[in-house]
């Protein structure tokens, strides 16, 4: 597997970090996940212009323009032969002196590196089971804007979703509010309409959130962006999870209860699908 590091395509075990790179040692950095379809890596420029503001906000200069790192992964791509793939693009502030100043670190990393596909039985949809994670995301974080690398309260919550037998877990913010998953936005119909939580509540605006508010923009769906509990979550008439892997994963329990399948959750997956493979030609 071929990978890229700064400006160059290396065989993945010849690609090294150096241990004061500061995105190992602080997580100091940004990352982006992209689905890649016939070749190309979808919501690309969505994706960059996220990470571009991210790395102004951190004050990382990306060490090349967004075109540039857009046709470095179309080339790793093809060199690697994987045209339906995940694409993950990596930032950091790059090696620095000890501790936390970011004086000396002044030649960022950039990484991208592609992984197969999760494999999918097509007479088995992928589906989850969600539960409420004991761990809590600031309300009003500046940082929920962005992609950030320091994800250890995002693994703790998977990891003990996982523990109780669930397939994702829901976080919380410090509210008690609904937020979003340890991996992605979540959705819930409601009254027949596509609801999901407002930006600005510890949510990440993510790019597969902002293509199914197109859809639904399409499709005529009433959207209602709301603040809700959990417990009033339980109402629901269809619970998704968003995110730029899987694209669109239906929640059939939430907190050990079923939750019944919503057809406008079928109807916006299809829409999604369409539009992955319109774009990808």
């Amino acid at each position: 597997m071929q990978v890229f590091l700064n400006g160059k395509f290396l065989p993945e075990a010849e690609a090294f970090v150096p241990v004061s790179d500061r995105g190992f040692l602080l997580g100091d950095g940004l990352f982006e996940t992209m689905r890649v379809s016939n070749g190309r890596p979808f919501r690309c420029a969505q994706h960059l212009e996220r990470l571009s503001r991210g790395a102004e906000f951190l004050k990382i200069k990306l060490p090349f323009e967004p075109k540039e790192i857009q046709k470095f992964a179309t080339q790793l791509i093809e060199k690697n032969q994987l045209p339906e793939a995940i694409l993950r693009l990596t930032l950091t502030r790059g090696a620095g002196a000890r501790g936390y100043s970011t004086k000396s670190a002044d030649k960022p990393t950039l990484a991208m590196v592609l992984h197969p596909l999760p494999l999918q039985n097509s007479d088995e949809p992928l589906c989850w089971s969600l539960v409420t994670a004991s761990f809590r995301i600031p309300a009003s974080d500046a940082l929920a804007a962005f992609k950030t690398t320091s994800k250890i309260l995002n693994v703790l919550a998977r990891a003990e979703a996982e523990e109780r037998g669930a397939d994702e877990a829901l976080l919380l913010n410090t509210n008690g509010e609904v937020a979003e998953t340890a991996g992605g936005n979540i959705f819930w119909v409601y009254n027949e309409k596509i609801c999901t939580v407002p930006t600005g509540r510890g949510v990440l605006p993510g790019i597969t959130r902002a293509v199914v508010l197109e859809i639904c923009q399409g499709l005529g769906l009433a959207v209602n962006k709301c603040i809700i509990k959990p417990e009033h979550l339980r109402n629901a008439e269809g619970i998704f999870v968003t995110q730029s892997a899987l694209g669109i994963v239906p929640v059939v329990a939430f907190d050990g209860v079923p939750v019944a399948p919503s057809p406008l959750v079928d109807q916006i997956a299809g829409a999604y699908n369409e539009i992955i493979r319109r774009e990808a030609v």
